[in-house]
Parts: C-alpha cells; sequence; structure tokens
C-alpha cells in the first residue's frame, strides 16, 4: 500500500488527476469485490442489457447454448431474391456483431465461438445469418448475470480444442482455447486456422500449437508450468514424441 501512494502522489505531481478510490467501472465492465473471501468479479450486465434493448430484443425467449446445432452457416445462404434483399435492408448485422464481438473480448468467452461463425458473413450476409444473431441474443437475455470470478488456486492450466472443417465453404477448422487462473478465464480465443487441416490429428494438433504459443507468452509472468489439456489421442502422442516428423510441419 506504501508503493501505491507513493505512485499515486508521482502521478498527482506530474497530471491533474482525482483519487476516485477503488475501482468499480472502466470500459464498460462492472468491478466487484468479496474482500473477506479474497474474490473479484468482472461483469458487463449493464452494457449487455442496453445492447439488447437496443437491437429490441428484450421480449424474446430464452435458450441455453449459444449455437444451435441446427445453424449451418455458409456463403451460399447470401441474399437471393428481392424480398430477402430488401428485408436485410433495415437490418444491423454489422452493428450487432460488433456489440456482441465486444462483449465476447472483455467478459464473455462463452460466445466466442458463436462470434467467429458469424463475422464471418459479414460481406455476404442473409436472412438465415441474421436468425443465427438474434439466437444469439436470445442466449444472453438468458446468461445475463454471467460473469468472471477471480479467485481461489492460482494455477494456471488451458483447454484446447478444434473442430475438423467447420468451415461449410473453405473446410478450414477452428481453432479454441482458454486459459484458466483462480478458477476463472484469463485468456481465450476461437478462430479458423489459416490452412486446411486433412485430419482431425492435424486440425487438433494446430489448435495445440497455437495455445502453446499464448502458454509460453503467459509463462514469461508466472514462471511455472502450465498444464494444457487436450482431448485428441493422436495429438498427446504426436506431442509427446520428440523425433523429428518430416511431415509434422507444426
Amino acid at each position: 500500500m506504501e508503493e501505491i501512494v507513493r505512485l499515486k502522489e508521482q502521478l498527482g505531481s506530474a497530471f491533474e488527476m482525482k483519487d476516485l478510490g477503488a475501482a468499480k467501472r472502466i470500459l464498460s465492465m462492472e468491478i466487484s469485490r468479496d474482500r473477506p473471501n479474497r474474490k473479484l468479479f468482472l461483469s458487463q450486465k449493464e452494457f449487455a442489457g442496453k445492447v439488447i434493448r437496443r437491437f429490441g430484443m428484450e421480449k424474446v425467449k430464452i435458450v441455453s447454448t449459444p449455437l444451435a446445432t441446427h445453424f449451418k452457416l455458409s456463403g451460399a445462404m447470401s441474399l437471393k431474391s428481392e424480398h430477402e434483399k430488401k428485408y436485410m435492408e433495415n437490418v444491423p448485422y454489422s452493428s450487432a456483431v460488433g456489440s456482441l464481438m465486444y462483449l465476447m473480448v472483455c467478459t464473455r468467452p462463452n460466445i466466442a465461438q458463436v462470434i467467429s461463425v458469424v463475422s464471418r458473413y459479414l460481406a455476404c450476409l442473409g436472412r438465415g445469418h441474421w436468425e443465427t444473431i438474434k439466437w444469439i441474443f436470445r442466449y444472453l437475455k438468458g446468461t445475463i448475470n454471467a460473469h468472471l470470478e477471480f479467485g481461489g488456486n492460482k494455477i494456471l492450466t488451458s483447454y484446447v480444442d478444434s473442430d475438423f472443417g467447420g468451415d461449410l465453404d473453405k473446410r478450414k477448422s477452428l481453432t479454441s482455447y482458454v486459459f484458466i487462473l483462480g478458477g476463472c478465464a484469463i485468456s481465450w480465443k476461437s478462430t479458423l486456422q489459416s490452412t486446411v487441416a486433412l485430419s482431425s490429428t492435424k486440425a487438433e494438433y494446430m489448435a495445440i500449437t497455437e495455445a502453446i504459443k499464448e502458454a509460453i507468452w503467459l509463462n514469461a509472468f508466472l514462471g511455472d508450468p502450465i498444464m494444457v489439456f487436450c482431448d485428441n489421442q493422436s495429438v498427446v502422442h504426436l506431442t509427446n514424441d520428440r523425433i523429428f516428423h518430416e511431415r509434422t510441419k507444426h
């Protein structure tokens, strides 16, 4: 605390500033604390509510998943008929994706995968893509109280997964990972891979490669070994095999 006070005095001597006490809000994120149990909570309940009302989704029925299995999005679903084009002229698709993306980046890793999917069709959208956006809002309304809860042990772990050829247009696979510290997500990613994988093993291997890159960067702060979990046995054996393989370019 002495160092904090000294730093505040230094900043106050160089800049015009006020000490407003402990932070309660920053960049639309609400910060709350449970000091006796040494926990900190980060949420965007108010911002999420504003987004839901902005797009007129406050009276929709809630759903339990961010993306249902019956949504099979592709570029082939883009505008075809004049009726559909007229309907989509007044649809704020890009604005909705941007608002949802900000939630995902700050406090909502649970919608990272679906945001990765819907953001691919900003230039070739159709009515089916907008129906998917509305489904996300229904999920968001049902989980509006979701938040990040920091506390507990300080062991850093990571979980990695990938689909195989999930992109119906280019047949690329998805890389997804999340890093957990103190029982809470601190880093997450869900994005298409840059190349086409020819097997599920290669898709998972490229995903775990991206996770290991992030683990090396985070390890610079913590200095402790990081456990990375992967559910593909072929990748586990391939990763543990230190012998050089010509075809394993990753």
